[in-house]
C-alpha cells in the first residue's frame, strides 16, 4: 500500500491511498478512523479523482459519525467503569 497523496482539512487528517490498483481514502482524528474503500473504479485512480468524492457533505458526514463514535466509547466507558457515588479525589497540593 502506498500512500498517493493527502487532502488538507483543518481538523482531520484525509490521506489517500493505492494498493494493487485499488484506492481507499482514511479520514483521521487523534483517537478514531475511518476508510472508505473505492476499490478499482476508474472514477477514483487519481488523487484529483478521490478529492471530487471527498466533498463538503461527505466531510460533514465524516464528522456527525466521529462524534457517534466518541459518544458510543463514553458511554461504554461509563457502563464498564461506573463512577461510584461519593467517590472523592485526593488532594492534590
Amino acid at each position: 500500500m502506498r500512500i498517493i497523496g493527502q487532502i488538507e482539512h483543518p481538523s482531520l487528517k484525509i490521506s489517500v491511498f493505492k494498493n494493487e490498483g485499488r484506492t481507499s481514502v482514511k479520514f483521521e482524528t487523534a483517537h478514531y478512523e475511518q476508510t472508505y474503500k473505492l476499490g478499482d473504479d476508474e472514477r477514483f485512480a487519481t488523487l484529483e479523482g478521490v478529492k471530487q468524492f471527498v466533498d463538503n457533505a461527505l466531510i460533514e458526514r465524516t464528522l456527525e459519525i466521529f462524534r457517534q463514535m466518541h459518544s458510543t466509547r463514553l458511554d461504554v466507558m461509563a457502563r464498564l467503569y461506573p463512577v461510584q457515588a461519593g467517590e472523592v479525589f485526593e488532594n492534590i497540593i
